[in-house]
């Protein structure tokens, strides 16, 4: 019973995984037009998409009334970049908390409450008529991430306590959120061109809807009395300054930089030096979503095998990033284009699925085995590049080219690659005085040790 449920709540978090990402992505062939239309174009058929944006032709822009007076002196670019950053930027705030809040009240709660403001925020994008509700959908979307996605994956590292379990667990975890980022602006698009712009967003707040549902009847929120009785878990601010913890976070961050920077400006580059169309605009990304589930494969079967070589796994990766990330601007064709960023991805792929089980790894052996605050700064690391990357990407290419820009995140990413030979010898510590030492060397002493005993067991 017990191994059948952590596999439901983890195609729980899974799919909240999915959603979020997807919701995430699923406006970046809608946003522009929407904003155009607001701004006047009402029910008349105009450019598909302004100047960075990556867009694809809408034919229901009559479903946005024509009331909206045009802006005067706006940048429609800057509005895009704010509107796409602004998720992160709240979820980076809220993270901190978040996670401290999760180690104190247990994974489900936090979960359950991320999902309904998710569905909030994405009832609120089917709806919203104007620019200042959609910000607030899209901020909206960044509390409900700081919970769900938190809280989920700290879930799963908590249910999976034992490898390689633990890396296969995370690895379908990762996976669902590549295929979400990548597989989202395609369904938005043609949904949108079909249907209509709110039909993209009911379906994502339905799917939400039912996985909240699900979890309710899985966990409910009290219905156990394991977390009465857990130990008090780490501070944050203590395993921000724990070296081997800050190295990974650092590696997170880096590694994700090349692709929070090239989704809000690959578009535009290609429309310029090589007259993409449209469509291959929009697929763009899409075929990197098979080398990044591959490079999960390979990565947590490798892990199994060679568990004693996940910080090379992780440099192997951003070696690979950073290579990819050099490549791009030397691309003259779409087909020539997709060769690096199935590297990028794949890389990203070899990154977190290595790093983030040895995230997990770090705290059972140096600190307490509660995994909200740990998995907080995991998000901080996101975050960081996904705040920039909309708001800072445009202007290094606006004054520094996008060859330079690309370079730059190349060089970052193997330059940064050495710094993991720090975690070399992180597989031979030993539980210090954490909970699962406490479990299996002194026994159960209270009621949430016999519980957990009993999980093990079962």
């Amino acid at each position: 019973e017990t191994r059948r449920q952590r596999r439901l709540l983890l195609a729980v978090v899974c799919v909240a995984l999915l959603l979020d990402n997807m919701l995430y992505m699923v406006i970046v062939p809608i946003i522009p037009d929407y904003i155009a239309a607001m701004r006047g174009g009402g029910g008349t058929a105009g450019p598909s998409a302004p100047a960075g944006g990556n867009g694809s032709g809408g034919g229901n822009r009559s479903l946005l009334p024509a009331r909206y007076p045009p802006a005067s002196g706006g940048n429609e670019d800057v509005q895009i970049g704010v509107l796409f950053a602004s998720k992160a930027m709240l979820q980076l705030l809220v993270n901190p908390l978040s996670g401290t809040l999760i180690d104190r009240v247990g994974y489900e709660a936090p979960l359950l409450a991320g999902l309904a403001v998710m569905f909030l925020s994405t009832a609120t994008f089917a709806f919203a008529e104007n620019y200042a509700t959609l910000f607030a959908a899209r901020s909206l979307q960044g509390l409900g991430s700081a919970f769900a996605d938190t809280a989920g994956i700290a879930l799963i590292a908590d249910r999976y306590a034992e490898e390689p379990a633990r890396s296969r667990a995370l690895g379908t975890a990762l996976a669902c959120i590549s295929f979400g980022s990548l597989a989202a602006p395609p369904f938005g698009g043609v949904l949108y061109e079909f249907a209509g712009k709110r039909v993209p967003f009911l379906v994502l707040a339905c799917v939400c809807l039912l996985d909240g549902l699900l979890l309710l009847v899985l966990a409910p929120p009290g219905g156990t009395g394991a977390r009465a009785n857990m130990p008090v878990g780490t501070p944050i601010h203590r395993l921000m300054i724990d070296p081997y913890i800050a190295v990974v976070a650092g590696a997170l961050a880096t590694c994700n930089i090349p692709l929070a920077f090239l989704e809000p400006t690959i578009a535009n580059w290609m429309k310029e030096s090589m007259g993409a169309s449209e469509w291959e605009v929009g697929l763009t990304w899409l075929p990197a979503f098979f080398p990044h589930v591959l490079g999960v494969y390979v990565t947590v079967r490798l892990a199994a095998a060679y568990p004693h070589l996940q910080w090379f796994y992780g440099a192997l990766g951003m070696a690979i990033i950073g290579a990819s990330s050099c490549l791009v601007p030397a691309c003259r064709s779409f087909e020539q284009v997709i060769i690096p960023l199935c590297g990028i991805c794949f890389g990203i792929a070899l990154v977190d699925t290595a790093l983030l089980p040895t995230l997990a790894f770090l705290v059972d052996v140096r600190h307490v085995s509660v995994y909200g605050s740990v998995y907080a700064i995991a998000d901080i690391s996101y975050c960081v590049a996904y705040a920039l990357g909309p708001i800072v990407a445009g202007q290094i290419v606006h004054t520094m080219g996008f060859a330079q820009l690309n370079l730059g995140m190349g060089l970052a990413n193997v330059l940064y690659a050495p710094v993991l030979l720090f975690l070399k010898n992180v597989c031979q510590m030993k539980p210090s005085h954490s909970e699962r030492n406490i479990l299996l060397e002194e026994g159960p002493k209270g009621l949430y040790d016999t519980i957990k005993m009993e999980e093990r067991k079962g």
